[in-house]
């Protein structure tokens, strides 16, 4: 068996780190950064029992996972990865880092209580602090890039830079919509959910699936991988500029094209994960859980064509766009956030070997069934199925989650001792 690192892949989770986390503080950092995103994801799972009394359930769940957990994942990770492609010092200092993600969560904690409390300017204030802890993170991003030295992944920061140019779009039609309800409302919500979706979070992990893919199997990257990243990211980024203007002006031809040009450009993308995949199978909870998320990301964007197409206005499109919600929430952006913490955590809170395989056995205990219990429960859920059927998988998707949550916040809580 070889690792990624014998064909030059960076090791990304930090296996390549001049100095361990523990000389560096990284360990620290990620103790306390790594709660963040399970703290907006506990916040779900309590959601998903008291959601009857909450009348804007549906929208406070979509922001508590995307804006919340996952915002602050991509932030605190692309940074990470980042460092470790462009082969940077790692950071001894945190300060801009830690304003960074104090100036988000204080933006998507007022986003979410504005949104779900009808206190739009509470929300619009936000978003206006989200807007911009994200414009600092991609001026991070790009000044890291700028310094580096030619290396082999500077896609993957390419790919980063797209995902907050995307997000930086999607934020001020968001809160625009807190404060304004006009007629184009609906294409408003669907340029907003598709950019941040597929823009924000997609190509946030199709450039690290390219060096976290083999790392997690413990394999080689595939031949022409970073090739193929290359040519995939100009075909997104394309793609996602044709679907947004197509969304806005309800050119449906022009947005169909721009949607299968995505999805052309995410094809390209996971080829070579197939081929690794084929050589080296997924063996562990981390590798099952990307590569089902990688499954439910195509299902959802067949699904999306196949609803957006025969819409005949925005607003039917709207009315169909929860078959496309369910299967790239919860299948694909919580699958991988699931799959790619319980391989990145235990590496990167430092101790040694023996620390982080028995982390690394605690967040993967169970995984078999949890995998198997959250997609055959997805499965049956995006079905016409009776409601007590749907409550019955949505409880079980929630029982997954908390599966990996306890485990996690043990890990991280302990890692100190």
């Amino acid at each position: 068996m070889t690792s990624p690192m014998s064909t030059g892949a960076p090791g990304p989770a930090g296996e390549q780190d001049a100095h361990p986390p523990s000389a560096t503080g990284r360990g620290a950092w990620h103790r306390r950064v790594g709660l963040l995103p399970l703290a907006y994801l506990a916040a779900l799972v309590v959601l998903g029992f008291a959601h009857p009394f909450l009348p804007t359930w549906r929208w406070l769940a979509i922001h508590l996972l995307l804006l919340g957990a996952v915002s602050n994942a991509v932030v605190v990770w692309s940074t990470h990865f980042a460092v470790a492609v462009l082969r940077a010092p790692t950071p001894t200092r945190r300060r801009s880092e830690a304003v960074r993600l104090a100036v988000l969560n204080v933006g998507v904690l007022a986003v979410l209580v504005g949104g779900s409390a009808d206190r739009p300017w509470v929300g619009v204030a936000g978003a206006a602090l989200v807007f911009a802890a994200v414009t600092a993170h991609l001026a991070g991003l790009a000044r890291r890039l700028r310094c580096a030295l030619p290396a082999r992944f500077t896609i993957t920061v390419h790919y980063y830079l797209a995902a907050a140019v995307a997000l930086l779009a999607g934020v001020p039609v968001g809160a625009w919509m807190l404060v304004a309800d006009d007629r184009h409302h609906a294409r408003l919500l669907l340029f907003h959910a598709h950019v941040n979706l597929l823009g924000w979070v997609t190509l946030t992990v199709l450039g690290t699936l390219l060096t976290l893919w083999p790392t997690v199997l413990r394999t080689r990257m595939a031949e022409g991988a970073v090739r193929a990243a290359s040519r995939a990211l100009p075909l997104a980024v394309t793609g996602l500029v044709l679907l947004g203007a197509g969304l806005l002006a309800w050119w449906r031809v022009v947005a169909a094209a721009g949607l299968g040009l995505f999805a052309l450009a995410v094809l390209v993308a996971l080829r070579p994960a197939l081929t690794t995949a084929r050589a080296r199978p997924p063996y562990a909870f981390a590798g099952w859980s990307l590569a089902a998320a990688a499954g439910w990301l195509l299902v959802a964007l067949a699904v999306d064509a196949a609803t957006l197409l025969p819409a005949t206005d925005p607003g039917r499109a709207v009315d169909h766009f929860g078959a496309v919600l369910v299967p790239l929430l919860v299948g694909f952006v919580a699958q991988a956030l699931v799959g790619a913490l319980t391989h990145l955590l235990p590496v990167v809170l430092g101790g040694g070997p023996g620390p982080a395989r028995r982390r690394s056995e605690l967040l993967e205990r169970y995984g078999p069934q949890r995998v198997a219990m959250t997609n055959a429960a997805l499965a049956v859920y995006v079905l016409p199925t009776p409601p007590f059927v749907r409550i019955t998988t949505a409880l079980l998707i929630l029982a997954a989650l908390v599966q990996f949550l306890v485990p996690a916040a043990r890990v991280l809580l302990t890692a100190r001792r």
